[in-house]
């Protein structure tokens, strides 16, 4: 038991630093580069499966709101969450937990990979991906309205779809097709450290 809680924390360590880095990394292409910090949210909760899934992008988190520079572009604190775009930030945990709790708890035994895992795996980071949009399309439509920012011939809605939704789904598409291979490459390596018998790791329960 004393490795397993060893290897979780690592593992979610691990996970987070990756997505705190993410912050730092754009891929141009064409007028919106592609930035990789909410597909490593829902990457690494799919990799770790169910609520643990959601540990490294809530520790990401709490990282940013200390003052550690990990959000998008460099940027932390209280100020991010509360802009115009911040209800992306509990999206990516909610997001994260979706993906792991349709994934499931990662086996050794999807070494073998078989359709149906590739299906629920492929939903999992599908959903992930939709469902982080859900609190920032709230916070930045309420914004939007209440700033006046919203053409008079659009709904707080449509120009929020516009600006913050659509230009965004070709590179989400594109993260998705990358995420589901490595996802199930890896999850048989986690399942390994966490939720195999201890005793191969020379420990005891």
């Amino acid at each position: 038991m004393k490795n397993r809680a060893v290897f979780f924390m690592s593992f979610t360590a691990l996970f987070a630093a990756i997505i705190c880095i993410g912050c730092f990394i754009k891929i141009p292409l064409g007028v919106i580069p592609i930035v990789l910090q909410n597909v490593l949210c829902v990457l690494t909760g799919a990799l770790l499966g169910g609520f643990a899934g959601a540990a490294p992008t809530a520790v990401f988190l709490v990282a940013g709101l200390l003052g550690l520079p990990v959000y998008s572009g460099g940027t932390s604190g209280l100020a991010v969450w509360l802009g115009p775009t911040g209800g992306f930030l509990p999206g990516y945990l909610l997001g994260a937990l979706v993906a792991g709790l349709i994934a499931g708890k990662p086996g050794v035994e999807e070494k073998k990979i078989t359709a149906a895992r590739v299906v629920r795996l492929t939903l999992g980071i599908i959903a992930g991906m939709i469902v982080l949009y859900i609190p920032g399309v709230i916070r930045f439509a309420y914004w939007a309205g209440a700033a006046g920012k919203v053409p008079a011939n659009k709904t707080a809605l449509a120009y929020t779809m516009a600006a913050c939704v659509l230009p965004f789904i070709p590179g989400d598409l594109i993260k998705i097709v990358v995420a589901v291979p490595v996802a199930l490459r890896l999850r048989p390596v986690v399942a390994q450290y966490l939720y195999s018998d201890p005793s191969s790791f020379g420990g005891t329960e």
